[in-house]
């Protein structure tokens, strides 16, 4: 047996894992038990490697090695143990035993790990069928994870972040499968690179996603800091998508990341001295056009973050923006969104939102994306990026406060059958742009605020980025020429035809 295990070997004996559950549970669903099954897997292996490790250290003093364990970043209790779980897979009631070691890994942990398992059940009759079909799925499960080639401990698989980057390996081809609902908690890994690198967080920044999903692109923007001097925090409505949010934090070494279960639209949890936190960043992919998104409540909301106006009942993607705007600290706070298109002309309620933006001239890029980029949905996006220590209008003196950048990447993609996605020079071409704030042919332009008044506030990109390819005159004489001998070959076969079936009688 070679002395490391590769990354790729993990990721193939896992997803077999899923054969499991395939056509007998949705993906949506059976992603949350293959991703918690890996969780207590690396788990118990990093605390097996610990163990050895101060065993060795202290002699096999136990009394030491006990002391020196409880003092690790988490505990796994000897009933949690994935060796204890796999031990009892022909027991009859397995289902709550897993739930029962779930219970205790949370208890033993709870700064970090309280109530990440609670919408998580083992012993579910609707999610994993009627009792013996439980058994056997969780039995093949358990079988599966002990595979000698899922062993998870630092000794196998080096000082790499391999764990982390297998979970995101799964939560990605979990995204693929689940048709509309895989854009409720994954953002394709490029579109989050390049979010990371447009807003360029910075050493002992407080960065926030209030729509983190299972938190893909909040801990991308965190490794674009370059060390490990930030605060990570996030807000997730969905319970079990929260959970998995969680799990990748702790796996991803980022412990003390600060995730919240809650609307955040309606019941915002990330809050200080009664106030909405603020921080240097705040990123998100927010769900496209959420109706019913709380409305009712907003023309009276506690936080008054619809100051500049009260986006329209059926669609909700004006309240992510307004209330993202609204954290990011004054004078320094850079915000990055994903959106529908209409969100850039849209008229009504949407129009004079937009207009309050642009003349507080906080907006200072508006980027179009290609189409087929994200899960769920064909349609093109773009990213509106918001910056609060721009200079208003009237006192803007550089190229990058007196204009809004509009970049027009819709048609530079990887095309792919089922998904396309953005290539590492089309990531860079899009960021260079950005950070040069640079006109460029047929791609971007640097528009005036005079410029988006004479539009109305309509944002729409071909408005400002001219892609329009003249063709080629046509030469009339040399067309005509070339359909006249077309037509003389044409004659003349047809007389040759008509000869042979002469010939043949008919």
């Amino acid at each position: 047996m070679s002395p490391h295990v590769s990354k790729k070997e993990i990721n193939d004996v896992v997803w077999r894992a899923c054969d499991t559950f395939r056509g007998a549970v949705d993906p949506s669903e059976y992603k949350n038990y293959i991703l918690t099954m890996l969780f207590i897997k690396y788990m118990s292996d990093l605390w097996k490697d610990k163990r050895s490790e101060y065993e060795k250290k202290y002699n096999g003093d136990m009394a030491r090695v006990e002391r020196a364990l409880a003092r690790e970043r988490f505990v796994v209790p000897p009933e949690s143990d994935f060796d204890f779980l796999y031990s009892k897979r022909d027991e009859p009631n397995i289902g709550e035993i897993i739930n029962i070691a779930l219970q205790k890994i949370e208890d033993a942990n709870k700064s970090k790990l309280e109530n990440v398992f609670r919408n998580i059940d083992f012993n579910s009759e609707p999610a994993l069928g009627q009792t013996k079909e439980r058994n056997r799925r969780l039995k093949n499960l358990l079988e599966d994870f002990a595979d000698d080639r899922l062993d998870l401990r630092p000794s196998r698989i080096g000082n790499r972040d391999v764990i982390g980057d297998v979970y995101e390996y799964l939560i990605a081809r979990f995204a693929a499968g689940a048709g509309k609902k895989a854009g409720e908690f994954y953002t394709p890994p490029e579109v989050s690179t390049l979010l990371a690198k447009l807003l360029a967080p910075k050493d002992g920044d407080r960065i926030c996603d209030p729509a983190c999903g299972s938190g893909s692109l909040l801990i991308k923007v965190g490794q674009e800091v370059g060390s490990k001097n930030f605060a990570l925090f996030g807000q997730e409505s969905n319970g079990s998508t929260w959970s998995l949010c969680r799990m990748n934090m702790f796996l991803h070494g980022m412990d003390s990341a600060r995730i919240e279960w809650c609307d955040t639209i309606n019941n915002p949890k990330l809050i200080e001295n009664d106030e909405l936190m603020r921080f240097n960043i705040v990123v998100a992919n927010p769900p496209f056009s959420l109706d019913k998104w709380g409305h009712e409540n907003a023309s009276h909301d506690r936080f008054n973050r619809f100051w500049r106006g009260v986006p329209p009942k059926s669609r909700g993607d004006y309240a992510f923006i307004s209330h993202m705007v609204e954290i990011a600290l004054e004078g320094e706070g850079k915000v990055g969104v994903i959106v529908p298109h209409g969100v850039l002309f849209r008229s009504g309620a949407e129009g004079v939102i937009r207009k309050a933006f642009i003349e507080e001239n906080i907006l200072e890029a508006v980027i179009g994306l290609p189409a087929q980029l994200f899960y769920g949905t064909g349609i093109p996006a773009a990213i509106l990026v918001f910056n609060k220590g721009r200079k208003s209008w009237e006192e803007a003196k550089s190229e990058r406060d007196k204009h809004v950048l509009f970049i027009d990447a819709s048609r530079e993609f990887e095309d792919g059958k089922k998904q396309n996605r953005l290539r590492d020079e089309d990531i860079e071409r899009i960021v260079t742009t950005f950070r040069d704030f640079t006109e460029v042919e047929k791609y971007s332009h640097l528009a005036t605020l005079e410029e988006t008044q004479e539009a109305e506030f309509n944002l729409n990109i071909p408005r400002y980025v001219d892609t329009f390819e003249e063709e080629e005159d046509i030469d009339i004489p040399a067309v005509q020429k070339e359909i006249q001998a077309i037509e003389a070959e044409l004659a003349k076969t047809q007389k040759e035809l008509n000869r042979y079936l002469e010939e043949l009688g008919l």
